[in-house]
């Protein structure tokens, strides 16, 4: 029992933290202090461990002799690597979920892209963009490759709120809309094609740390 405590602890501090990583909150490079989390979520230390071998587990910590748990920085690389594998399991998963499609589908895939098109901020705009994604590709019914993508649309979040956490601006997706266009018109390997090309556009804005100086960030706004 008290095993299975201390997962269910592990998890949450997890869960808590990936969240603060990905949003922007816990900038790259920050260091995690076992103690001080500890206390915060008032744990010992067991499963505030495994919560960072977790974390590290998804790419988002990293452990460092003699320096202790920090978060994962990355580069123009990383970012240009998880574009071409989001575009290569979404490519696959459009193909085999586009014979199942519906009307009802492709409309509350339209809905979430007009919600994106009017997202204020960063946040709302993620998470309509995700459902969009997810709704044309689920019904591929694959689910280890469903969950590879989302874990992938998850890194994508964390480029996207360390680009663009503030300065959101309001935006206009025809990628998406010409998606929906092929798809309602059985064009599957035009809408392929949008798809593939869309999931690999990044963007670069230079945005300015905690200790005030300027760094390039790079984000796939797709």
């Amino acid at each position: 029992m008290a095993a299975m405590n201390e997962d269910t602890i592990a998890s949450r501090i997890s869960r808590i933290l990936a969240d603060r990583i990905i949003t922007g909150q816990l900038e790259p490079g920050a260091k995690l202090r076992q103690d001080h989390i500890a206390e915060e979520f008032g744990a010992s230390h067991v499963p505030v461990r495994e919560a960072f071998r977790r974390l590290e587990a998804q790419g988002l910590a990293v452990s460092e002799p003699r320096r202790g748990v920090r978060v994962a920085s990355f580069d123009l690389k990383e970012v240009s690597e998880v574009a071409q594998m989001r575009a290569s399991l979404e490519v696959l998963a459009l193909r085999h979920a586009a014979p199942h499609l519906t009307a009802s589908i492709l409309d509350r895939a339209e809905e979430a892209t007009v919600a994106g098109d009017n997202s204020r901020d960063v946040r709302s705009w993620e998470e309509a963009n995700r459902r969009f994604h997810r709704l044309l590709l689920a019904p591929c019914d694959m689910p280890r490759l469903l969950a590879a993508i989302d874990d992938l649309h998850a890194v994508s979040a964390r480029f996207l709120f360390s680009a663009w956490r503030s300065d959101w601006e309001v935006r206009t997706d025809h990628d998406h809309r010409a998606i929906l266009g092929f798809l309602r018109q059985g064009k599957i390997d035009n809408a392929i094609a949008v798809l593939e090309r869309h999931v690999q556009w990044i963007g670069q804005k230079p945005v300015r740390s905690a200790s005030g100086s300027l760094r390039d960030a790079f984000a796939i706004v797709g």
